[in-house]
């Protein structure tokens, strides 16, 4: 697996991120790695839109959702099988289960709260957004951030305004 790193550039108009789309996909960077995110009903079809998982918490909430529902059904679980009411006995095995039901549980109804939540991260780019600029995420191989920002920073009014910590990707 490799270490990818996201990338924001903020570009000027959608002329500005054809060009941009063309210039990725000519360093080989891979379309389903490159999404945009513009005024609402502004950006053509040939430059993909960014997905639910970039444009709310859905992802940040599924991982609360494990953890405080796993957690939830851990105690759950062992309260059961300390605690067992009118002469039902438990087994040790009602502690995972009640871990693991707990933290599906957990994701899918923080999923979806997430899923109707804007992603905080892109809120500061919102008000460039509002004036007809355009949001480029791009994920990239961690080795490659320098040449990809130099290639985008030709275009003069195009800014690399963020750059998340590494993460893993196929």
């Amino acid at each position: 697996m490799k270490m990818m790193r996201r990338l924001y550039f903020v570009l000027p108009n959608v002329e500005s991120a054809k060009a941009t789309l063309k210039e990725m996909l000519n360093l080989h960077i891979a379309r389903g790695k490159i999404q945009f995110l513009g005024k609402r009903g502004e950006l053509p079809v040939e430059l993909p839109e960014a997905s639910v998982f970039q444009t709310t918490d859905i992802t940040r909430a599924a991982k609360t959702g494990i953890l405080t529902g796993g957690f939830i059904g851990l105690v759950c679980g062992a309260l059961a099988v300390l605690l067992s009411p009118g002469g039902l006995v438990f087994e040790l095995i009602t502690v995972p289960l009640g871990a693991l039901c707990g933290a599906l549980i957990g994701m899918w109804t923080a999923c979806m709260v997430g899923s109707r939540v804007p992603n905080t991260k892109l809120e500061v780019f919102q008000p460039e957004i509002n004036e007809g600029k355009v949001l480029m995420i791009v994920d990239v191989p961690q080795r490659r951030v320098e040449e990809i920002s130099a290639r985008v920073h030709k275009n003069p009014n195009a800014a690399l305004r963020d750059l998340e910590p590494a993460m893993l990707g196929l």
